[in-house]
């Protein structure tokens, strides 16, 4: 039996693509700083809890001891510029570093839609620049044959040292995901339960949601793939059905929900200088943001694919569209839909 790595795993992918590998007959290790992060994942077969601090390298690499794939989903979308440099640069490369000294055979990576690995620096916001950033290193350690390993300041010896041909990577990019757990949709219905209108920063930015199953089974077969032949490398855009724009999104949760007798609310588009102004208020506020000015400026670049690279066809899967699924979870409280909800469902 195969054995994987799913950093990331306790969060709201992770515990979906956690659940398929099992299914697919492969073992998952899940390393976490505290066990008790990964509770709602402990109910799985086959699946160890480890706990460690990821973003040590020597603590990485000894967590990859027999290891024969890994996936990395860990990600954040509020923080300071040091923070996403933190998570979504220098963390990959930690991890490809590890892949490498442990003879890895594959790792597969969740990047971001609008970001862009050769010129990562063009990017828009921290966020999307952070991730380029992320993807360029990790192609530049383990010897990406199709970019020439991009060039990148931090480049030194010991990545040099590190380059291996042995260690595949497989890239995915999927737009905004939505699913039982998710933070968009629930948070937008949420939302509008309180308020009568709703106004809008970035109001006309374009997505294309993409349903955490689909997610989670193109890594999966990515996994296989990489395990059952030579290592790969390859970029992937993992898109839904249908481009919508924000406000059409916030409407539509609030109509699932059943809001205003099943019409929603009122949207209130506003203008790029107020949304600013309704971003930085907002990513002031205690607890996790809503919104940040950060999010703001990656709504600048539509989160669709570009048809640059293949998509969830590529790997049989046809994707799943946002208005079959949204109404089973937003209707009733989404802890008691999907993977997450097994434990509270009688027996």
């Amino acid at each position: 039996m195969k054995n994987v790595l799913v950093l990331g795993g306790t969060g709201f992918v992770g515990a979906h693509v956690c659940e398929k590998l099992i299914r697919a007959g492969l073992r998952v290790t899940v390393p976490t700083r505290r066990a008790v992060n990964a509770r709602n994942i402990l109910h799985l077969p086959a699946l160890t809890v480890l706990e460690c601090d990821v973003h040590d390298e020597a603590s990485l690499t000894q967590a990859m001891q027999g290891i024969d794939a890994v996936v990395n989903l860990v990600a954040i979308l509020h923080g300071s510029p040091a923070a996403f440099d933190r998570v979504h640069r220098a963390l990959p490369e930690k991890i490809a570093r590890a892949c490498a000294a442990q003879g890895v055979r594959q790792l597969v990576h969740i990047s971001a839609l609008g970001t862009d690995h050769q010129q990562p620096q063009a990017c828009v916001s921290n966020y999307l620049r952070s991730k380029g950033e992320g993807e360029a290193a990790l192609m530049r350690i383990l010897g990406w044959p199709q970019d020439k390993a991009p060039a990148n300041a931090n480049a030194n010896a010991t990545d040099a040292l590190a380059a291996t041909p042995h260690t595949g990577l497989t890239v995915l990019r999927p737009s905004v995901i939505f699913g039982a757990q998710d933070q968009f949709l629930n948070v937008f219905a949420k939302l509008q339960k309180w308020f009568p209108v709703m106004p809008l920063a970035g109001a006309d930015a374009k997505f294309q949601p993409v349903w955490v199953e689909d997610v989670a089974q193109a890594v999966v077969q990515s996994v296989v793939a990489g395990l059952s032949g030579a290592p790969r490398w390859q970029v992937f855009e993992l898109v839904g059905t249908k481009v919508y724009r924000l406000r059409e999104l916030v409407q539509l949760a609030a109509r699932l929900s059943g809001l205003g007798g099943g019409h929603g609310r009122p949207v209130i588009g506003l203008p790029r200088w107020m949304g600013k102004v309704q971003a930085a208020m907002l990513g002031l506020m205690p607890g996790k943001p809503l919104m940040s000015a950060d999010n703001l400026d990656s709504m600048q670049v539509d989160n669709v694919a570009t048809s640059q690279y293949p998509g969830l066809q590529a790997f049989g899967i046809t994707p799943t569209a946002l208005a079959a699924i949204a109404p089973l979870y937003l209707v009733r409280d989404p802890a008691e839909k999907g993977l997450l909800g097994i434990r509270h469902r009688p027996h």
